[in-house]
């Protein structure tokens, strides 16, 4: 899938996160660095608890570290105004995750068109042919709640795709989908890493890890390799 290199687009330094649960004390992330290039496609992988899902929440900004920093193209989206960092999601990262990702009072053509009016950036991808993409045309004007696990997934990574990121974050993105939608699903990381975004997928499934170009695996709140 990989492009041709670009440089950095993301940077995970030393990413500590803890929870704390009357007097005990769990560490989510250990120390996690983690460099993922523009054009490229890594894979996070590991067993459920192992943090990739705090890795991937860490790297969106929608969760603040306890220590380390993360930096979208040199600009550091840690510890920055809520407003700053939702600012940076708008512009150049696109976030999919296990759910939560569509508006429940908005058809999914209404979410897509609702992110892409998140930013003024560009020409945005027509509502409809991003639906095409995902194999949603005909769900255009369908509810949330009227759709399928795999149809939201879809939805919701149309919606990821919505501003063209730069950066493109997705957990268990082929979770509930069948082999062919899981296909399709992974041509169209692909294509993002094609035109030059970052990606990092959390992922349980073995065919998502093996399109990627890198893996990296991850066990109580460490990368084992990278």
């Amino acid at each position: 899938m990989k492009a041709a290199e670009a440089g950095m687009a993301l940077l995970a330094h030393e990413l500590y996160r803890f929870y704390h649960a009357g007097d005990d004390e769990t560490f989510a992330l250990r120390g996690v660095s983690l460099r993922v290039d523009a054009g490229e496609v890594v894979a996070v992988v590991g067993p459920s608890g192992s943090g990739k899902s705090t890795l991937l929440n860490c790297l969106a900004g929608l969760d603040e570290p306890d220590g380390g920093f993360v930096t979208v193209f040199g600009e550091r989206l840690t510890r920055r105004p809520e407003a700053v960092r939702s600012r940076m999601r708008a512009a150049s990262i696109g976030v999919l995750m296990q759910s939560g990702n569509l508006l429940e009072h908005l058809t999914v053509e209404q979410n897509v068109a609702a992110a892409q009016r998140l930013t003024r950036a560009g020409r945005p991808t027509p509502v409809s042919a991003l639906l095409a993409r995902v194999g949603l045309v005909g769900r255009a004007d369908a509810w949330p709640a009227t759709l399928s696990g795999g149809e939201a997934a879809r939805a919701g990574l149309a919606v990821a795709l919505a501003n063209e990121p730069a950066v493109l974050l997705a957990d268990e993105p082929t979770g509930e989908v069948d082999a062919a939608n899981e296909r399709a699903i992974l041509g169209l990381l692909g294509e993002r890493a094609l035109a030059g975004g970052a990606v990092v997928v959390v992922t349980h499934s073995a065919r998502v890890a093996a399109a990627a170009d890198r893996t990296v695996t991850m066990s109580d709140g460490r990368i084992l390799d990278a």
